[in-house]
């Protein structure tokens, strides 16, 4: 009889650890595909040190027009908020190992990482622009950079656009010195993202440049999980949806850029 009793309670408590087992993976999120980290909780990765994206202003606070996106994003959800500052060579390891749910930092739709993860609608949208300073009316489209002077960057993939229009190279090590140049007048134009010179302009005020001429392609960031959470970046779309809808976005990106890139 001692026997028995000892196997029917050890039966009892199988049977209870199942039910705390089952109970448990419910609150993480799974049963309804968004698997969150944690219960009732956005983990979002991002730079940190990505202006004007992903950055810290003068109080150390973390602001930026990606973070404040993902804020709003969170609301909508009903969830709070949870930010994972992560260097960029490192975000998406820290995705797929279940570090954190989503990455906010400007991560562009591509077809090779189409391939592996799942992505949100885009809330960021840009082209490729070419930029000469104000007086400059000499060059109006790509075709015109022929035989001129642009400054590139070694590992810019503007480089290959300019030099592919037939432009010669200045080496920079960035977006400070092409300006720097072509203020100077020792280059004709910088390609760079519309995002970069927005940015610069909203910070600087009059800045004595303009953009020339735009790409006809567009490059869309968005929300990025991993495939088997798609059901959470769905919802993510439509929360940004929402926000596209009650003006949200616009006055977002117009506070980062004064313009609307979020379409």
């Amino acid at each position: 009889m001692t026997r028995i009793r000892a196997l029917a309670t050890a039966a009892t408590a199988s049977v209870a650890l199942l039910a705390l087992a089952a109970c448990t993976s419910g609150s993480s999120g799974d049963d309804d595909g968004t698997g969150l980290v944690t219960d009732g909780t956005l983990t979002v990765a991002t730079e940190g040190t990505y202006r004007p994206f992903s950055y810290h202003d003068d109080s150390d606070t973390l602001v930026g027009y990606d973070v404040e996106v993902a804020e709003a994003v969170a609301q909508k959800l009903d969830l709070q908020v949870e930010f994972a500052e992560t260097q960029w060579d490192a975000i998406f390891a820290g995705l797929d190992a279940g570090r954190f749910d989503t990455i906010a930092n400007q991560v562009t739709v591509t077809p090779e990482r189409e391939d592996q993860y799942a992505f949100s609608a885009p809330y960021t949208v840009s082209r490729g622009a070419v930029i000469v300073t104000a007086d400059n009316d000499d060059v109006n489209s790509f075709e015109d950079l022929a035989g001129r002077t642009t400054a590139q960057s070694l590992t810019s993939n503007w480089r290959e656009l300019a030099e592919s229009s037939g432009a010669k190279i200045e080496n920079v090590e960035g977006w400070a010195q092409s300006i720097s140049l072509l203020r100077d007048g020792r280059v004709d134009a910088t390609i760079n993202d519309t995002l970069t010179f927005l940015d610069y302009v909203n910070e600087n005020g009059d800045s004595g440049l303009k953009i020339a001429a735009e790409t006809d392609e567009t490059s869309e960031s968005a929300f990025v999980v991993t495939p088997e959470h798609q059901a959470l970046a769905d919802q993510i779309s439509g929360a940004l949806d929402e926000l596209r809808a009650d003006g949200t976005l616009t006055a977002l990106s117009e506070k980062y850029f004064g313009d609307d890139v979020s379409e």
